[in-house]
């Protein structure tokens, strides 16, 4: 079965030899498999909330495509393009965010942490927050869904917002799916093993380190008067050196074969100098990266020739988008006009069971809640509270944001009792509230 992946990278800046090795490279090559369906996208709306600087913004845009192009992305068999080129993404931002609890964009990490940061500092705890920082894990979910991917690559930090993504997808499968569901549940693909390059002086290669090695700009002179800053230590020619100990054998490992690596790590123990290390990294790097600046300070000369390839990338999402996005309008009910049926005489009609929240009290004195099916059989078991109002808090948070309050709700689910099902029943708890 094809699986489709999808990766946004976000247009503030210029990308440097840890993005390389970390995200560009294997993400090119797991591209290539013939399983693999890719779509990889500027996301230059996402920009948006992060920087004010017009001019910034427009550079990285094309300093950014250009560095995918040349590193190897074959843009006729992946779907590349600007988040921007597709107007079907901010109108379904629109639909999700109509679907999206309050409380669930309240628990996002960055915004808790702009929070944070402001209670800290002594200000109001919204100062310069904008809705474009609050609400863009709607938008986030909007690039995954729009595309229906199956697996989205990400870190640890951004797992958070591909359950959000599903618990939106989920919610207006239920609302307006009537048997269909529109969206695929996406999963986050944490790679545990990806490379993190070493910086200059050791610590995790990041401009806001100020310790990166470029991978592009500045051309093979800025590589070479990166790679002389690189921090070693003070052992002279001739004495041995400790390979296992050294960020720049770190950084020569992820562009060495196995032979060149052992090879390398042999001569710094017989006692090569630190200078001559640093020219064999220089020559080890930039015989991979040579003929890829080339190819970028091309493309860099020739931003047409980018657009071009960009606006064939928007042509082929389009194509995917605008059919799915007539489909979702007309869920909603933003449909052609027509004649309305008249309405037949309403007919009191018996309500469908839905599940049910019971409080109760136990004889140690304290209080608890379960959540059971409409035939009665248990779900979920809430542990122990010392007060009833903390149990009567829970149940109101579980019924206002569904699936979404589980990770952090002292709740189990009862055995035999899958995380779908669950999901479902507090999603028909939502609805039936919604509706009511």
């Amino acid at each position: 079965m094809t699986q489709r992946v999808l990766t946004g990278i976000t247009t503030t800046g210029t990308l440097h030899l840890g993005n390389y090795v970390g995200a560009l490279r294997p993400a090119i090559i797991a591209s290539q498999a013939p399983e693999v369906e890719s779509f990889f996208f500027m996301a230059d709306y996402h920009a948006l909330i992060k920087c004010d600087e017009p001019d910034r913004i427009e550079a990285s845009r094309l300093q950014i495509a250009a560095t995918w192009i040349a590193a190897g992305l074959d843009t006729d068999r992946a779907v590349f393009y600007r988040q921007s080129d597709i107007p079907e993404i901010p109108e379904l931002t629109w639909l999700l965010t109509c679907v999206t609890s309050k409380g669930q964009m309240n628990r996002a990490h960055a915004y808790k942490g702009a929070v944070d940061a402001n209670l800290a500092a002594g200000e109001d705890p919204d100062a310069g927050i904008t809705m474009g920082l609050y609400s863009y894990p709607i938008l986030m979910a909007a690039d995954i869904l729009m595309f229906n991917a199956h697996r989205v690559p990400v870190g640890k930090d951004q797992v958070q917002h591909i359950e959000m993504a599903r618990d939106v997808a989920q919610r207006f499968n239920h609302l307006f799916g009537r048997g269909k569901d529109f969206f695929v549940l996406p999963e986050a693909e944490v790679e545990a093993e990806m490379e993190l390059l070493p910086g200059l002086d050791g610590r995790k290669m990041s401009k806001s380190y100020d310790n990166v090695i470029p991978l592009f700009e500045g051309g093979a002179k800025a590589l070479r008067e990166a790679i002389a800053r690189i921090v070693t230590d003070s052992r002279l020619p001739g004495e041995p050196k400790d390979p296992d100990s050294s960020h720049l054998v770190s950084i020569f490992d992820a562009f060495a074969t196995p032979e060149q690596r052992a090879a390398f790590r042999a001569e710094l123990r017989a006692g090569l100098a630190w200078g001559e290390a640093k020219q064999r990294l220089f020559d080890q790097i930039d015989g991979q990266i040579g003929p890829m600046r080339a190819r970028y300070e091309e493309l860099m000369a020739h931003p047409e020739r980018i657009e071009e390839i960009l606006q064939r990338g928007a042509a082929k999402a389009r194509a995917i988008a605008a059919p799915l996005l007539a489909e979702l309008r007309h869920a909603v009910g933003l449909r052609p006009f027509k004649a309305l049926q008249a309405k037949a005489t309403p007919v009191a009609k018996a309500k469908s069971a839905l599940p049910l929240f019971k409080q109760y009290r136990e004889a140690d004195g304290k209080f608890y809640f379960k959540l059971t099916a409409a035939d009665g059989s248990l779900l979920l078991q809430s542990l122990a509270f010392e007060q009833g109002r903390e149990a009567g808090q829970w149940v109101a948070r579980l019924k206002q944001d569904g699936a979404a309050a589980l990770a952090e709700a002292p709740v189990q689910r009862a055995p035999g009792v899958e995380e779908a099902a669950l999901a479902a029943a507090l999603a028909a708890l939502q609805s039936a509230a919604t509706e009511g």
